[in-house]
């Protein structure tokens, strides 16, 4: 019955010239085609289809069955009918219109979701490949169109992270990737011997922008196979490689591109990056810098001449890009960049200048926010050591300058504790090694201002600051050990008036209030231990204005013997350091008066 519809329909259009077709024709047409497709009238169909007399039909109203013939194919994927399936798609590609079919193919990549949008792009590209290469005009618009459309659908893939799931290739992404390097290559081909020049410029920057946003999506998540005798079989590296190479191909070799960054809109005189655009460019440029420099991949396109810090500059704006992200493929990527150019510089070599440019002390902060947010104990880790190594490479005015920086800006107990550990590292090799300015005399005395305080006086959370001020103690007493008052090579000894008021006098009384306080709330929790395990329910304390979270009574308890600790420790270490400072006042004093 289909087929006899479709025959009736095509008959009458015969003696139709193709401006005459009405809006009706093209209907009816598409849904008794549709009925021969799904009912299996697939050679019926051909004949028609290949009927020399039917060519202005299939021209202007063919499109229409594209759409049901592909649904079939991915709904129908163990047909014995493919072939003829096939065979037929090719037909309709040769004979119709190709800007309608252009249309239409985009159209039904746009369409799918989940697991269907590899598939149907792995089935169209040759088709839309074809169409394209048979527009007669305006090719680069359609190109551009078509790469936007194809990248949009496979952003919306999961990136796979593992080993395992990238040989799976469960959604598909790693053939479509593979696909879609096959797909750019004519139109490579054109730019590089096409003679009609703007329409090659038009193309290019349509090239240019779909490499960039690869570079991006799926390549700034994309984790990459470890072992170097796998990188061959990786096909995400593969793809990145095929990405750069286009670039190249199209009169963008590495070293221009990867060095133009900032210059772009002088270089790419055709490309306007609006804001959103600039975004992704900045992500994308972090995506390439990473790619050559830690993957390796065309490295030695780069020229040899450059030195290790100019590379590291170069790279921290990149780094810098990582490590706003939060996805852990993305940070680990800014933490391997980061590793890679500081391995590469002498330690105490990187001079102090450096930290006039925004990012060199923008990265450290946000090296600070990876140890001190992110979930994922590796990266916070991986953090920590980074910070470290980055402090180890700064001269020693570089490191003076960003301990002040980090101390002034982090809002973190551990990690001040760390750059206080940092600074007595320092002072330590000022005595024992090489006088360092920066680290004895006025200089250190005003770093020891930042050091040797409690923020909110008295009142400052103890508990939540032990950190810091377990370190500031222990700095405060290898000062006294270290430095005796009559060298007072450390500048320390004419402040000790200042940091007693300013640090061990309250100390001493929010160590008092502190104790008293948790005092207390244990011997309420005792109070109310028996009636809180009659009723069976959970209770809650209120430590520092800030209620403890719902627990057992035992657990609280534990909680608050385990601060009371903290404060006695505290308490022990001040007492010791307060004894030092007796001892030595003393011993001065009787030197003094022998004399």
């Amino acid at each position: 019955m289909a087929v006899e519809e479709l025959q009736s329909i095509v008959k009458r259009c015969q003696i139709l010239e193709e401006h005459d077709f009405k809006k009706e024709d093209f209907g009816l047409f598409q849904l008794a085609g549709q009925r021969c497709i799904e009912e299996g009238h697939i050679d019926q169909l051909l004949e028609i289809i290949q009927n020399e007399k039917n060519k202005v039909i299939i021209r202007s109203m063919g499109w229409n069955l594209v759409g049901p013939l592909v649904r079939c194919l991915l709904w129908n994927d163990k047909d014995d009918k493919r072939k003829d399936y096939f065979l037929m798609l090719d037909f309709l590609v040769k004979l119709c219109n190709p800007k309608e079919l252009l249309l239409g193919l985009l159209e039904l990549i746009e369409e799918p979701s989940g697991k269907q949008i590899s598939q149907i792009i792995l089935l169209l590209l040759q088709p839309l490949q074809t169409v394209i290469q048979k527009l007669p005009n305006n090719r680069a618009y359609s190109v551009g169109l078509a790469l936007s459309t194809l990248w949009s659908q496979l952003s919306l893939l999961p990136v796979p992270y593992s080993k395992e799931q990238i040989e799976a290739d469960d959604y598909g992404l790693c053939q479509c990737c593979k696909a879609l390097t096959e797909f750019t290559k004519p139109f490579v081909e054109e730019v590089i011997n096409g003679k009609e020049e703007k329409e090659k410029e038009k193309l290019k920057d349509e090239l240019l922008k779909f490499c960039f946003k690869s570079l991006k999506c799926p390549l700034l998540t994309a984790q990459f196979l470890e072992q170097s005798e796998e990188a061959e079989d990786d096909p995400l590296r593969s793809f990145a490689s095929d990405i750069i190479s286009l670039l190249a191909a199209i009169g963008y070799p590495l070293p221009q591109i990867i060095f133009n960054h900032g210059k772009r809109k002088k270089t790419w005189d055709y490309l306007e990056f609006e804001e959103e655009e600039d975004k992704q460019l900045a992500d994308s440029m972090a995506s390439l810098a990473y790619l050559v420099f830690v993957q390796g991949i065309n490295l030695d396109q780069l020229p040899m001449v450059l030195s290790p810090s100019y590379i590291l500059q170069f790279n921290m704006e990149h780094i810098e890009v990582f490590l706003q992200r939060t996805e852990e493929s993305v940070l680990s990527k800014g933490l391997e960049l980061l590793e890679n150019g500081l391995l590469r510089i002498e330690d105490n070599s990187l001079l102090y200048q450096y930290l006039e440019i925004k990012s060199f002390l923008s990265v450290p902060q946000g090296l600070v926010k990876v140890m001190t947010l992110c979930p994922i104990e590796t990266l916070r880790k991986k953090g920590l050591a980074m910070l470290q190594l980055y402090i180890n490479k700064l001269d020693s005015q570089g490191k003076y300058t960003l301990f002040r920086c980090l101390l002034n800006t982090s809002n973190h107990s551990g990690v001040e504790a760390f750059i206080i550990q940092n600074i007595k590292n320092q002072i330590d090799m000022s005595l024992k090694k090489t006088y360092n300015k920066w680290f004895t005399g006025p200089q250190l005395v005003s770093l020891l201002d930042l050091v040797l305080l409690l923020p909110e006086g008295a009142e400052t959370d103890l508990l939540q600051n032990s950190d810091r001020i377990m370190a500031s103690l222990n700095l405060l007493r290898y000062l006294v050990i270290k430095d005796n008052e009559n060298d007072n090579q450390t500048g320390l000894w004419p402040e000790l008036g200042k940091i007693e008021n300013k640090f061990l006098k309250p100390l001493h009384t929010g160590l008092n209030m502190s104790k008293a306080h948790y005092e207390a709330e244990i011997k309420n929790s005792q109070e109310n231990k028996q009636a809180v395990q009659k009723s069976q329910s959970l209770c809650s304390v209120t430590v520092s204005g800030e209620e403890i979270p719902n627990m057992p009574p035992e657990m609280q308890l534990k909680v608050l013997h385990s601060a009371l600790f903290t404060f006695d420790l505290i308490e022990s270490v001040l007492a010791r350091v307060e004894e030092l400072i007796e001892m030595k006042t003393k011993s001065t004093s009787q030197d003094v008066g022998i004399k």
